[in-house]
């Protein structure tokens, strides 16, 4: 082994990456073990492999390719099969006149590009890429498992599959969609793909010449291998059978539901049809009915602010909003509340549009506006059910909002949310909608705005220095910055190559006390309230955000993307 590495520390020696005095504690290590000295280096964290894979193509003459930072075309992926890309661990860089470019670990290694030539029919030019590289990059772009969406896909569109080849498929109505076993198994397997993914939506869109898919992963949408313009029909039919939407309707929205295990959970999926120019757009929302158990700690407080929410929401009765725009994360933070204070002397009922998680021992009513049974409707006969806590998914009209705020002023806790920028807003907000000031002020305990921000990934983050123009947004001080913990997320494979992994909220608590009211009762405006609640110790979104960043749970990209309307 060790006369294998003679040629590779002369490379690393002349490119300086390693001196002599380094080598001979790791030489008298190495002959004592039995390993490698470059193998050791690696191990001893005193070189990495992307510097041994330039090493290596320093002596070689060849071309050293970081797969990482390229996005590599469908066609040149496709010019490797899968089984051949996995069982010779190299990946297809780009077609030249002389052949195909592939990216490998040894480009010294005869038998893999022979093997290699005789596999694909062509000239194989070597290049250099690390093992960490390659292995990332093949799981991009190959997929895990042989069922792989983008496997499946290939092999249809390649005529792998016989897509001619079809059974007609009874729906509700009567009628009949011709559908096909790698039809069913490609959305069988896209569901599963996404959720093992951490994905949050499914975005299926017909666009001119292509069928796209997305999937949204913490917030943001990522594009995937689309499926041929051919397969649009039956994939879109297929989805609209399993959720129990009429075939035959291609002119109208649809709505319908879902029910799947995947690895022994059961997910729901909320999909929404709506016909556009080129055909009609589906999205799938998953739901992981056994993945909503969050704590208060989970969702991203910090002590100090924990204890706060925790004491709003210990009180016998009053109103509680959660403000935010949609996608903020306000009914997983209701959630989580009513997990939090689920106990058997309680009785808790929910009114929501529509219910998305069960939760154990609380009562949830769905809204049915087709049957009379309006928000307005369940809260008013909820009431005569004598419960403690009531959570009303939102809060959208003046008769909704005079029932609710009447319930929290007669013993109940009512928690629910409005779609406002900031917290002091939701006051306005109920004002406008024609609730009376007073009855506005007698109620409110707690107002509370949030936002989401992607946390950084625990496996690459690593610390960094933020940019003058960053720490200019946050207001970070030389002194906080000197004592801070900045980091941003390399991209790795548990992380999507993206830096980030998992999300948390930021929080902005406007408590309610006597002053504040007296306020309320004067009409004053949303900024004088604003003003008012930070001159009591409020913290925005930002500031927030900020603390969040000086820790090295996020990054300032996040918070200033997060709080671009923050006015402080």
């Amino acid at each position: 082994m060790a006369a294998r590495d003679d040629y590779l520390l002369d490379s690393l020696l002349e490119m300086g990456y390693v001196t002599n005095e380094q080598l001979e504690p790791i030489r008298a290590e190495a002959d004592s073990t039995g390993e490698g000295v470059v193998d050791t280096l690696v191990a001893k964290g005193v070189i990495s492999a992307e510097v041994v894979a330039q090493a290596k193509a320093t002596h070689f003459g060849t071309e050293f390719i970081r797969l990482s930072e390229m996005r590599l075309p469908d066609d040149v992926i496709a010019a490797v099969p899968r089984h051949v890309a996995k069982r010779y661990s190299v990946v297809p860089v780009r077609k030249e006149e002389g052949g195909i470019v592939v990216a490998m670990v040894d480009p010294s290694d005869l038998d893999t590009l022979d093997g290699l030539q005789h596999s694909l029919g062509t000239s194989v030019i070597p290049a250099v890429a690390s093992p960490e590289d390659i292995e990332a990059a093949i799981a991009k772009y190959y997929g895990v498992k042989e069922d792989s969406v983008s496997k499946m896909i290939q092999d249809i569109t390649e005529g792998e599959v016989d897509v001619g080849q079809i059974t007609a498929v009874a729906t509700d109505d009567g009628s009949t969609v011709e559908a096909d076993a790698p039809i069913i198994k490609l959305v069988n397997t896209m569901i599963v793909e996404a959720f093992k993914m951490r994905a949050s939506d499914i975005h299926l869109e017909p666009l001119a010449k292509r069928f796209r898919v997305r999937y949204r992963i913490d917030g943001m949408l990522h594009e995937m291998k689309s499926p041929a313009k051919r397969l649009q029909a039956p994939i879109i039919s297929r989805i609209k059978i399993m959720s129990n939407m009429s075939i035959a309707e291609r002119r109208i929205p649809q709505d319908g539901r879902i029910q799947a295990q995947v690895g022994g959970k059961t997910i729901d999926l909320r999909v929404s049809c709506i016909p556009t120019t080129h055909g009609e757009s589906i999205v799938m929302r998953l739901l992981d009915k056994e993945g909503l158990r969050l704590g208060l700690p989970e969702l991203g407080f910090f002590t100090d602010d924990q204890q706060t929410f925790e004491r709003m929401i210990g009180l016998p009765d009053g109103i509680i909003l959660i403000t935010g725009p949609t996608g903020s994360g306000k009914t997983t933070t209701l959630y989580a509340v009513l997990n939090f204070i689920n106990r058997p002397d309680r009785k808790i009922i929910t009114v929501e549009d529509p219910v998305e998680y069960v939760l154990s021992g609380i009562n949830q009513v769905q809204v049915n506006e087709t049957v009379g049974l309006t928000f307005a409707a369940a809260l008013r006969s909820m009431l005569r059910q004598a419960p403690n806590v009531i959570m009303l998914g939102e809060i959208r009209d003046l008769e909704t909002a005079t029932i609710a705020i009447n319930a929290s002023l007669t013993g109940h806790l009512v928690f629910s949310t409005v779609h406002t920028n900031d917290a002091p807003s939701a006051v306005t907000r109920l004002i406008d909608i024609g609730v009376k000031p007073f009855l506005v002020a007698s109620s409110s305990r707690c107002l509370m705005a949030q936002r989401l921000v992607r946390k950084v990934c625990k496996r690459c983050g690593q610390p960094y220095t933020p940019t003058e123009r960053e720490l200019k947004a946050l207001k970070i001080d030389a002194a906080q910055a000197a004592g801070a913990t900045f980091r941003k997320g390399k991209g790795c494979p548990e992380c999507n190559k993206t830096g980030y992994r998992g999300r948390m909220g930021i929080f902005e608590i406007f408590v309610i006390d006597d002053e504040v009211r007296k306020l309320i009762y004067d009409k004053v405006s949303s900024s004088v309230l604003r003003a008012k609640a930070r001159e009591s110790g409020m913290r925005t979104l930002r500031e927030d955000g900020t603390r969040k960043v000086l820790a090295g749970l996020t990054t300032p990209d996040e918070v200033i993307r997060a709080t671009a309307m923050d006015v402080d």
